[in-house]
């Protein structure tokens, strides 16, 4: 598994709190060279790399680039979790290869408490795209569940006591938040994370958010996400 704490990674941070970045990939060679320049300059504790069993050169880059890497069975909730079993820090924060955290992440895990998430805004500069970050950020702030774009954390003693994400191939995100739910609220910071917005502009805003929704209220329903998986077909 990708683990640095020195070197590239391993910068003192002041004190404020000790944690572990948990980055899943698979196929991700177009966004490695901003990843790697985000993760040189983030001063966190820990770096944990875990890939799904990439063919695109994705951990072939990223290990010229001095980082170590491990493999997994592919899968988000799979991945997160092998990184998670190798965390030696207080704090786990799970951060998606084409999102920016933003400089002050560090102050805004100290004031979270037990679990939280950021805000988040989007890599296009559209009136469309602002439009939908609002949206999902207020529904985030209401129902206290947040998306894995949203960059999770969470307390380390907590996520191992609800046994980490379920093994969902789709939806592990929100069953996680659900389950964090029950026993605190999230901290819901205002800080932003930047995230790419190239799963809309394929697919187009509107498009995105039925498929987005149509997954959501069927999931809620009681579908599988098994099943759910079986139509999901994400550009990432």
């Amino acid at each position: 598994m990708g683990v640095s704490t020195g070197g590239l990674m391993g910068v003192s941070t002041g004190g404020l709190i000790g944690v572990s970045i948990i980055v899943p990939l698979l196929n991700e060679q177009a966004v490695v060279p901003g990843l790697i320049e985000q993760l040189a300059s983030l001063a966190a504790e820990q770096i944990v790399i875990v890939d799904g069993g990439s063919v695109d050169g994705t951990v072939e880059f990223l290990r010229a680039a001095g980082y170590k890497v491990v493999q997994s069975p592919a899968g988000r909730a799979r991945q997160m979790n092998a990184g998670a079993r190798l965390a030696t820090q207080s704090m786990l924060l799970f951060l998606h290869a084409d999102t920016q955290l933003p400089k002050s992440y560090k102050s805004e895990l100290a004031r979270a408490g037990v679990w939280g998430r950021f805000d988040v805004k989007f890599s296009s500069a559209s009136k469309a795209m602002k439009m939908v970050a609002f949206f999902i950020n207020l529904r985030s702030r209401i129902s206290g569940v947040a998306t894995g774009d949203q960059a999770i954390f969470v307390d380390r003693d907590a996520f191992n006591a609800i046994s980490g994400f379920p093994d969902f191939p789709i939806m592990e995100d929100v069953a996680l938040c659900k389950r964090l739910r029950h026993f605190h609220r999230p901290y819901s910071s205002r800080a932003k994370v930047t995230t790419s917005a190239r799963r809309w502009e394929q697919n187009g805003v509107a498009a995105t958010i039925v498929k987005m929704w149509y997954y959501r209220l069927a999931y809620f329903f009681g579908v599988p996400p098994s099943k759910l998986k079986q139509r999901y077909h994400d550009v990432r």
